[in-house]
């Protein structure tokens, strides 16, 4: 609870020399109705029981704070119950009125977005801030980045990961026809989204997760609709490259996503379609490695790289990690490459010899530096989640077995030198990644 303390907590962000000063600031004490807040309903699946770490003399701890994925709505008489229980602050468009607005902004980019659904509740204010993506936006401009790791193990059911509380939390179940259900998948998070891309009936169709409402909802629309393509995001933009049409086609446009402006813009066409290709962002540029292309559907070892400022494509030889050629099995049973960039520098997982490598931007070429986690099983590189975490990689996935299993969580970073996984979290679940993406915000 949250009588008689500190509203804020922070995590320890230590490059902050007034952090500390601005948070030990002793506040007016602000009440919160006991029982339940006005964000907790009696869904456990959208909310999470947690104990805050201890921290310095200079922070109040919060402990037993109930936590969402920043749904921040209420009913009119919710919110006319909280003014009345949140006293003088209610109304001040200052945030916390004694230190200010602009200070009181400057303590909240620094808090855990963690703690964004219980700050959400203690006025319209508060609310209003963080629903409306100020708060976020102010986050990414002063470099302040969290990120969580958004996965599906069951059909139509999303979690989320936070790897530094090492959290699991439930999102909303989404409600799409049963055509989209089995209908092959892609996922991309960006800004404060997570987008799905499938397909329904008779055409393409996306649905979008915001973290702001903790909702989804359908509608967007690409210039040219496809799947099976290669993607990654930059902060608020994404890229989407090749892929195949809704005839089947193999494409060689791309395009790029806007989540702040919700806009989509056609860029000039790669050298070579492709699809089942995977996508990175490395040294502000994005790069599309492998897939599978030409009249004969054939692997491609090249990759491409996209300029942001020029505007243009560059084929790159031997790009893509080798995969073992198999004469009895078609290219298509295969999944997209397994790669990640940490610090502007690729990795990729091999899944059939269980290796780590790394690209060597110089030689161009490949090196094996490691071994994956022992109980990353997969099929045929499906089912194995490989992805960028902040500065460590992130493999998701899990041993095979019949019926519910488990799925584990491991991590490696990279700068501390050979990989050496350390196990975040596991839990029960399917032990197949159907997708995956990461959202920094």
């Amino acid at each position: 609870m949250l009588e008689d303390r500190s509203c804020l907590v922070s995590r320890d962000y230590r490059t902050e020399s007034n952090w500390a000063a601005c948070m030990s600031y002793r506040l007016d004490r602000i009440e919160v109705q006991r029982g339940k807040r006005p964000l907790e309903n009696d869904e456990e699946s959208e909310h999470v029981q947690c104990k805050l770490p201890k921290q310095s003399d200079a922070f109040n701890r919060v402990e037993g704070v109930a936590l969402s994925l920043g749904n921040s709505s209420a009913s009119p008489d919710e919110q006319a119950d909280n003014q009345r229980h949140a006293g003088d602050n209610s109304d001040s468009s200052s945030l916390i009125h004694a230190i200010g607005r602009d200070n009181s902004i400057s303590c909240l980019i620094r808090c855990s977005r963690s703690d964004y659904g219980a700050i959400a509740s203690l006025n319209s204010s508060f609310r209003s801030l963080i629903r409306n993506g100020e708060l976020y936006r102010l986050r990414r401009q002063n470099g302040v980045v969290e990120h969580w790791v958004y996965f599906s193990c069951q059909l139509l059911e999303w979690e989320a990961f936070d790897p530094t509380r090492r959290r699991w939390m439930h999102l909303p179940t989404m409600n799409p026809n049963e055509c989209f259900v089995f209908s092959d998948k892609e996922s991309l998070a960006v800004g404060t989204e997570l987008l799905v891309f499938g397909k329904e009936v008779l055409a393409h169709v996306i649905y979008r997760y915001s973290l702001l409402t903790n909702t989804w909802s359908s509608g967007m629309q690409m210039n040219a609709p496809r799947c099976l393509f290669g993607s990654a995001s930059l902060g608020e933009i994404a890229i989407l490259a090749g892929g195949c049409d809704s005839q089947g086609s193999i494409l060689s446009s791309a395009e790029l996503y806007n989540s702040e402006a919700g806009t989509w813009k056609t860029l000039p066409s790669m050298n070579k379609p492709r699809k089942m290709c995977s996508g990175v962002f490395m040294d502000r540029k994005f790069y599309v490695i492998g897939g599978i292309g030409g009249a004969e559907s054939k692997l491609l070892t090249c990759g491409e790289e996209y300029d942001l400022e020029t505007g243009t494509w560059t084929e790159i030889p031997n790009m893509s990690p080798v995969r073992t050629a198999r004469n009895d099995m078609p290219a298509t049973s295969e999944a997209p490459p397994l790669v990640a960039v940490v610090n502007n520098e690729l990795y990729a997982a091999d899944y059939a010899d269980m290796e780590v490598r790394k690209y060597d931007k110089q030689n161009k070429e490949w090196v094996t530096i490691g071994r994956l986690p022992e109980r990353a099983a997969s099929m045929n590189g499906w089912g194995l989640a490989f992805r960028a975490c902040g500065d460590r990689l992130i493999v998701i996935g899990g041993p095979r077995a019949i019926g519910e299993g488990y799925i584990e969580v491991n991590s490696w970073v990279p700068s501390e030198g050979p990989p050496q996984w350390n196990l975040l979290g596991r839990k029960r679940s399917g032990s197949f990644v159907y997708n995956c993406a990461v959202m920094g915000c």
